[in-house]
């Protein structure tokens, strides 16, 4: 995305302005708080204050003309609904609105969002996957069903080549990359493995969990 529109710039939504900043993207911020506004102003290309369910004011922004139009509002659903509607009949490409409960998300979905991010959840299933196992040291969901975990190496591993280990083929499960000494690198198939090393894979969660036994 080269250009983005932020509605709501709480701490959440500040962290994505300002990441989408240092990613080179022009990025507008919109919030009703003065303060907000001006802790934001520093790190974003433009910065307006205002009501976001203003039809005039949203027009006057010409918020068809940005990329995704993002919609952080915490505080208030009815807010953050109407300006999911407001914003996608006013010709944004992508409109992703933020959810506090699947409700919400589903309420958001049939009235003009094209996605919806659900932080609380999100966090809570990474925390939980995260500290529920020792082997365990990261996860990010792609979906429903498929996750990347980043996993300590079994021992039976150690000296073993990924084309002996085959996981992909008896678990349908990728490696994608393989840390070892703080360095991450992209394995091949001749890459002998040591127990000291952490494996980025790519599958079903269920084969992933049967794969690592975890």
């Amino acid at each position: 995305m080269d250009s983005a529109i932020i509605i709501g710039v709480g701490q959440f939504g500040a962290h994505i302005a300002r990441r989408m900043s240092e990613l080179k993207c022009e990025v507008m911020a919109i919030d009703v708080n003065e303060d907000r506004i001006n802790e934001i102003l520093p790190y974003v290309t433009h910065a307006q204050i205002g009501d976001s369910t203003n039809p005039e004011f949203m027009r006057a922004l010409g918020v068809g003309n940005y990329d995704v139009c993002i919609v952080t509002i915490g505080n208030s659903f009815q807010t953050s609904l109407e300006t999911t509607a407001l914003v996608k009949e006013l010709g944004s490409k992508m409109v992703v609105s933020r959810a506090a409960n699947d409700v919400q998300m589903k309420f958001l979905l049939r009235n003009g969002a094209d996605d919806v991010i659900y932080p609380e959840k999100q966090t809570a299933m990474r925390v939980a996957t995260k500290y529920a196992s020792k082997t365990i040291l990261d996860y990010i969901e792609m979906d429903s069903s498929i996750a990347i975990y980043e996993m300590k190496v079994p021992k039976d591993w150690n000296s073993k080549t990924i084309m002996q280990l085959d996981i992909r083929k008896k678990f349908n499960v990728n490696i994608i990359a393989v840390k070892r000494d703080a360095h991450l690198m992209v394995p091949s198939a001749d890459m002998v493995m040591t127990s000291d090393d952490i494996a980025l894979v790519i599958g079903e969660r269920k084969n992933i969990q049967k794969c690592f036994k975890v």
